[in-house]
């Protein structure tokens, strides 16, 4: 039987497709972003823009994964979709995603148990053109190698329905989750700051009621992510906070990005 491999939409435009130069820019924000890490975090929040833009952003949270390498057999991964509504979360029924470093192959292992949470089905229409999930598997290839990837695109989820697909999934040490979210969208520089700023609180207080549409793409999933590291006593810390006039833009019209990292409190 033919395999189905999720093919990318967005080498060339979103990062390089060329595998010496994305693994080498990749590894240059990693640098930048520094080595003092200390113990990794069960989840990360990182943006998905362009990497000039977002790539800087996004090597502060996973700049903390490093220690995972070998630990870490499934990265589940969350995110917005952009191109194709879907109502509630959809899996993917590719066998594998393939990037300019290769190929991740899917975790299936759980479909059967998320797929009788009625906000769950398999869509892959709203996987095909996603770039907020592809840019993020470059990154994880490069830190940890070999794993397996469980894509999930939420669209219209309540944060209690999103919170309860993450907990069927959370798992142990082996387990990573990863959000991906941009910020504010085309507001002028200070206004963006401002309203980062904003969410940026929500985020570290679990307040997943002060995040307004506006304020992240990818609200319906952090929203899930909140609600249940509430309940689980995590801490929170913010990693990096910026947009793209810090990093490649013009500050007339910007796109704000943020790093966190959640932490599960040793017993």
């Amino acid at each position: 039987m033919m395999s189905f491999i999720r093919s990318p939409a967005v080498a060339g435009t979103f990062y390089p497709a060329d595998a010496v130069t994305l693994s080498s820019q990749i590894r240059a924000f990693l640098g930048e972003a520094g080595e003092d890490v200390g113990r990794a975090p069960k989840a990360i929040i990182a943006p998905h823009a362009g990497y000039i833009y977002s790539g800087p952003v996004a090597a502060h949270a996973y700049a903390h994964i490093k220690p995972l390498k070998g630990i870490v057999e499934r990265v589940v991964l969350l995110g917005p979709c952009h191109r194709v509504p879907v109502m509630g979360v959809a899996l993917s029924s590719a066998d594998s995603f393939r990037t300019p470093l290769g190929t991740v192959d899917v975790d299936h292992g759980l479909d059967g148990v998320l797929l009788t949470h009625p906000q769950v089905q398999v869509y892959d229409a709203t996987h095909a053109q996603e770039h907020s999930l592809e840019v993020h598997i470059p990154f994880l290839q490069v830190l940890l190698g070999d794993f397996k990837l469980l894509p999930m695109v939420v669209g219209q989820a309540s944060p209690i329905e999103v919170a309860e697909i993450l907990e069927c999934v959370w798992g142990g040490p082996e387990t990573l989750i990863v959000i991906s979210s941009d910020l504010s969208h085309y507001l002028d520089y200070d206004s963006a700051c401002t309203m980062d700023r904003r969410t940026c609180a929500a985020i570290e207080h679990f307040d997943y009621n002060a995040i307004a549409d506006g304020q992240a793409c990818g609200r319906m999933p952090i929203k899930g992510l909140l609600e249940l590291a509430r309940r689980k006593g995590m801490q929170v810390r913010t990693l990096d906070l910026r947009n793209s006039g810090d990093t490649a833009g013009p500050r007339d019209q910007v796109v704000g990005y943020g790093s966190w990292g959640f932490w599960e409190v040793a017993p």
